[in-house]
Parts: C-alpha cells; sequence; structure tokens
C-alpha cells in the first residue's frame, strides 16, 4: 500500500494499492496496442486530442491543484500554476509539433536524402514528487504528440497525482492505454525497462536515483534521459542591480519550499556587496510567510515529508557546526520549515559541497568575479545557473566559462518548453522540451535514395 500524507497536517488522505505483475503486463500489452494505433494516426488527429487534455486541465484546475497541494504540499497558488503551465505547454507544441516532426532535407550524392523523425514504441518516465504535473506532462507531450506511448512510475507519495494524469487520457480521445500509470515499488521497476516494448527510459529525481536506472537500462540497451540533482549558483557581480538580483534570488531559492532542482542553492556574491545583499534578501525573507499551502496569504508550504525536512535540519546543524552563521529562521516542527538564511558559507562546508533540498539559503563571498566562476564550477553538479551584472558582454562571456546545462542572465533558471532543459556532470544527460528534447526517443532515420 502506499499512503499520500498531507504534509502541512500528517493527515493520511488516501491509500493506493500497488499493481500486480498481471496488472502490469495488461498495461504494457495496452501501451504497445497504442502505439501501433497513434502510428496510423494523422499527427493533426493527435494535436487536436492533445488539444483536449489541455482544455480539460484548465476546465478542472482547481480539482487538480488541490490534489497537488494535499500529497505534497506546495500552496494552491503554486499548484494553480503549475497545473496551466502543463496547458500552456501543450498549446506551444500544437502549434509547433509538426515542424519538429519534419524531415530534414540533406544535400549528399543521392538522388534525395533526408533524415526523418519516427516514433519507437513504448518509452517509460519515472517521476518524481516535487512537480508532480509538470515532470510528467513536458515528458509526455511532446512524446505522445510524437506517435509514443507513456508508462508513468510516479513517487509513491503523489499516487493520486499519477492515476489522475492518466485519467486525463483515458477521458480523452486517445487510444486506450496512450498513458499509463503504475503504482509500484523502485525495486521492481527491472522488468518494466527489460522489456522489449519499452524503447526508453526518461528520469527526474537524484542522482543515486539516475545511478540505478542509467545501470538498468544500459544492461537492456535502452536509451535514457537524466535529469537529475542539481546545485545551482546564484552568481552576483559587484556592477549587479542588488535590489533585483535579490528578490530574484529569494524567489528561486524558496519557490516551492525549496524543493526544485533548479532551485538557486548557492548565492555567491562578490565581495564589495556581500553586505549589501545580504541586507536585502535577509529583509524579504523575514517577510516571507510560511504556513497553511491552502491559504492565498500563504506563500510558502511546507515540505513534502518528514524525512526531508529532517534532513535539512542535519544540514543546517552541520554547517553551523562548521562556522557558518545562522541569520534568520533556523527553526521547523513537522514538515513546516522556516526560511532560513546562513552567511560565511566557505566551499569545506556542508551547505556548499551538499545538495541541499529545503528552504534553505545561503551567502558565499567570492573575492572578485574570476572566483567566482571558480566556486560556480567546485560541485559534482551542472544543472541551471544565474549571473547578476550590468554588462552584458562580460555576461556572454563568462557564461561559457559555467559548468552547467543552463545559464540565465540577469534572471530566474527556469524550464520553457521553447528551451531545451537539462545538465552535465553529475546533474545527468539528454535534454528534455524544445526540439532537442522532442527528438530524444525517437528514431533519427536517414533515408538515402538512389
Amino acid at each position: 500500500m502506499f499512503n499520500s500524507i498531507y504534509p502541512y497536517t500528517q493527515e493520511i488522505i488516501a491509500e493506493y494499492q500497488e499493481h500486480t505483475e498481471s496488472e502490469i503486463a495488461t498495461k504494457l500489452l495496452k501501451g504497445e496496442k497504442a502505439y501501433r494505433e497513434l502510428l496510423r494516426t494523422p499527427l493533426e488527429k493527435r494535436c487536436q486530442w492533445m488539444a483536449g487534455v489541455a482544455k480539460s486541465m484548465r476546465d478542472n484546475v482547481k480539482e487538480h491543484a488541490t490534489l497537488i497541494t494535499r500529497e505534497m504540499g506546495k500552496t494552491l497558488k503554486e499548484a494553480t500554476a503549475e497545473v496551466l503551465k502543463c496547458a500552456a505547454t501543450i498549446d506551444f507544441y500544437v502549434e509547433n509539433i509538426g515542424g519538429m516532426l519534419s524531415p530534414r532535407i540533406i544535400s549528399s550524392d543521392a538522388s534525395k536524402s533526408y533524415v526523418s523523425y519516427e516514433a519507437k514504441g513504448i518509452i517509460l518516465a519515472i517521476m518524481p514528487w516535487n512537480f508532480p504535473y509538470w515532470q510528467v506532462f513536458r515528458f509526455a507531450i511532446p512524446n505522445i504528440l510524437a506517435g509514443n506511448a507513456g508508462i508513468l512510475k510516479h513517487a509513491s507519495n503523489v499516487s493520486g497525482c499519477a492515476l489522475a494524469i492518466e485519467k486525463l487520457f483515458v477521458e480523452s480521445e486517445f487510444p486506450e492505454g496512450t498513458f499509463q500509470s503504475v503504482l509500484l515499488s523502485s525495486k521492481h521497476i527491472e522488468p518494466i525497462i527489460a522489456d522489449p516494448r519499452v524503447q526508453g527510459v526518461t528520469l527526474t529525481g537524484s542522482t543515486p536515483a539516475g545511478k540505478s536506472v542509467a545501470a538498468l537500462a544500459g544492461k537492456y540497451i535502452k536509451k535514457t534521459v537524466l535529469e537529475l540533482g542539481g546545485s545551482d549558483p546564484f552568481i552576483v557581480l559587484k556592477d549587479a542591480d542588488i535590489q533585483e538580483a535579490a528578490k530574484v534570488a529569494v524567489q528561486g531559492r524558496m519557490q516551492n519550499a525549496g524543493q526544485s532542482c533548479i532551485a538557486a542553492k548557492r548565492w555567491i556574491v562578490e565581495q564589495p556587496v556581500v553586505a549589501d545583499f545580504t541586507a536585502a534578501v535577509k529583509a524579504i525573507l523575514s517577510q516571507l510567510k510560511q504556513g497553511d499551502p491552502m491559504l492565498e496569504s500563504t506563500q510558502m508550504g511546507p515540505m513534502a515529508r518528514l524525512d526531508l525536512a529532517a534532513e535539512l535540519g542535519k544540514q543546517l546543524q552541520s554547517s553551523t557546526a562548521q562556522g557558518a552563521h545562522l541569520e534568520l529562521g533556523g527553526t521547523w516542527e513537522g514538515c513546516n520549515f522556516a526560511p532560513t538564511l546562513l552567511t560565511g558559507i566557505t566551499s569545506d562546508m556542508t551547505a556548499f559541497r551538499e545538495e541541499t533540498f529545503g528552504p534553505l539559503a545561503v551567502v558565499i563571498a567570492a573575492a572578485n568575479e574570476e572566483d567566482a566562476i571558480s566556486l560556480a564550477n567546485e560541485t559534482e553538479f551542472g544543472l541551471g545557473s544565474a549571473l547578476w551584472t550590468k554588462d552584458l558582454e562580460k555576461a556572454a562571456r563568462l557564461a561559457t566559462q559555467i559548468e552547467s546545462g543552463n545559464v540565465f542572465i540577469n534572471a530566474m533558471v527556469r524550464s520553457d518548453a521553447r528551451l531545451p532543459f537539462g545538465g552535465v556532470k553529475q546533474s545527468g544527460y539528454g535534454r528534455e522540451l524544445s526540439l532537442e528534447g522532442t527528438h530524444e526517443f525517437l528514431n533519427v532515420k536517414t533515408v538515402y535514395i538512389h
């Protein structure tokens, strides 16, 4: 049994039975049948069906958002925005997928040669709880429009979200089995990866989870895309707009109660403006209201699980024992963790070396811009990064030196359907979204005509 627990009160709100081997076998059979039917369906029809999914999401946005909040704790306002972002991404792909799937003509000695992009089968998605709709839809939309079928193994604490997403596709005009959810623990995932009808695996989650899945996928020669952990640097140079940088830093660190792979986890600030930046972010953080996620006035909800809050507490205590200064917060009760600020962080401290997945902000002083880039790269992760400066030519030059999959200049790191998204180093490989993400699980077929 999987329990769904409301993080704010620890109330058990639902119980779900794990799927049996027989039920999973039936789902794989339906998925293969749906894939074969999608291959025979014109793209225009698939787009029409997907647009119907977007309409249903908008028509029932409060129901979906409430489910997200009840299962993993983000504010209802954030959950609503997440659902609407999924619907907006459907709009984008419905409008642009035709161009992304069009054959690419290549000049050669052939009478005609080109690359076609063709669906391959069932794609397995192993997804996390922190954005329980968005992470799923950013995989599902382009793959299903391209003709693949999808099977979702969601995090067990958001099983209700998994089934609600499945229901959206069941109630649409898509063939039965186009998108299905399986409720099972990770230790039982190997038979699905091994199944020859499954042609790829995409995972968003921790780096250890990515290593485990990549090993299994390699064993069975399955393509993988991994979007893993992050310890994103948020670099503030001395010529930056300090007040604007401070506002976006807090937003980037504290949204979703800090539980985001691309959260601004390390604020690296050039020495001349450390004091001003610290004062600015402290003033904003001190006004941030954490509490009941259902209330409109609440700006930050609880963390998703007790063990996650406890782990963040250990990292906080370890860092202060190592010499970090607690400027604000530092208290928690259950999953309700107060927005917390540490200063005096150095590269040998826990809050610098480890990924902190929660509302813990840290200020790291850099001697100069070269030191700031060096500190930014002093991590095993490389997912996202932000750089703040008024000198855009300098920003473009420094962006090439930052080891990450995304660099946002004077802006908060975020995922956007128009832009490819993914990481380097221990943050994974492959891309989601945009043209690059759409092609990840397609057969890039060369056709040569003499």
